[in-house]
């Protein structure tokens, strides 16, 4: 990774826990920024020792956290010891495209720029690659000049505090999500937690039986039918399945907290 002259330049800020399986190939295709920055959160296995095998050069940032519950303050580390003029936010399940590199380093050489871009997400599910069901395009918000990113803020889902109105992009960036079933479930405990917290603090009325049912029912029906899941196949009807039990067991947290607060 070198500086290059007389053009703005780019740093490239990965999150990442315990990935020691994806961060090689995700530095890969990240090794003609000008500076990659790794935030290293909870990471206890060799992802941090791959890391700094590929790039030698990369900073480490380390930061021990609840899993999973500190994007925001993740993403504000890797703002903070990013030098470049433009940052670029990958997670270690994702990869940069040749075509989207050519995309950004088009981009940030121009005069003719937005403040931020959004970025299409190709999502693949347990490695197969997903079109339906609301799973594409999934923009993402992640390309900025870093004079114009002021932080990120949110815990449940984390968004920039920045100037202006995005551009967008078209390459897509490549997201292999939902490697297994075993990490599905790790995740879903996590998630699920925020989701009611946020549910239950703006005062949801009482859970009662029909309610579970209904946003069951209200989830099966949108992901499936109406965003047409069933044409990803097994791969569609598995996710499709999984994010009703998500449902299920949000509000069951949400009912369990309710309860809780009656005693």
């Amino acid at each position: 990774m070198a500086l290059r002259k007389n053009s703005p330049d780019l740093s490239i800020v990965i999150l990442a826990g315990n990935e020691e399986k994806m961060i090689g190939d995700c530095l890969k295709s990240c090794l003609w920024a000008d500076q990659i920055v790794l935030v290293a959160a909870n990471s206890t296995d060799k992802t941090v020792t791959i890391a700094q095998k590929i790039a030698p050069q990369i900073k480490i940032i380390k930061t021990t956290d609840q899993y999973n519950k500190n994007f925001s303050k993740w993403r504000n580390l890797g703002l903070k010891a990013a030098t470049g003029n433009w940052i670029f936010y990958v997670d270690a399940d994702e990869r940069i495209t040749p075509e989207l590199k050519k995309e950004i380093k088009d981009i940030i050489s121009s005069n003719q720029t937005q403040n931020w871009y959004v970025i299409p997400r190709a999502n693949y599910y347990l490695g197969k690659r997903v079109k339906h069901g609301g799973s594409y395009p999934d923009y993402v918000k992640r390309l900025f000049q870093k004079k114009y990113l002021k932080k990120w803020q949110g815990q449940l889902h984390e968004e920039p505090l920045i100037e202006g109105h995005p551009g967008y992009l078209k390459s897509d960036l490549l997201h292999y999500t939902h490697r297994d079933l075993s990490s599905m479930i790790k995740k879903t405990n996590s998630w699920t937690d925020m989701e009611a917290e946020e549910i239950y603090r703006l005062g949801h009325p009482p859970i009662v039986p029909w309610r579970i049912f209904r946003m069951m029912l209200t989830k099966f029906w949108q992901r499936l039918i109406v965003q047409g899941m069933w044409k990803d196949g097994t791969v569609g009807w598995i996710s499709v399945i999984f994010e009703v039990f998500d449902t299920f067991i949000i509000y069951a947290k949400v009912w369990e907290k309710q309860q809780s607060q009656r005693q």
